[in-house]
């Protein structure tokens, strides 16, 4: 876990995440702003693939 929460895809995602919350809350709701969300989750499903992908430990019950 903490590999996630310390690598800095997902810690910029998270960052990014603020100022699209407050996009959110203060600008007008239309198909930008959907957009806007749709590259973020885009953004986060990355970093995690590349944390993932760079650490192939393969977990054997």
């Amino acid at each position: 876990m903490r590999k996630y929460l310390l690598n800095i895809g997902v810690i910029s995602a998270a960052f990014g995440a603020v100022g699209l919350i407050r996009a959110t809350a203060s600008g007008p709701r239309n198909w930008r702003l959907a957009l806007l969300w749709f590259s973020w989750l885009i953004s986060l499903a990355l970093a995690i693939g590349t944390v993932a992908e760079d650490n192939p430990r393969i977990e054997r019950d």
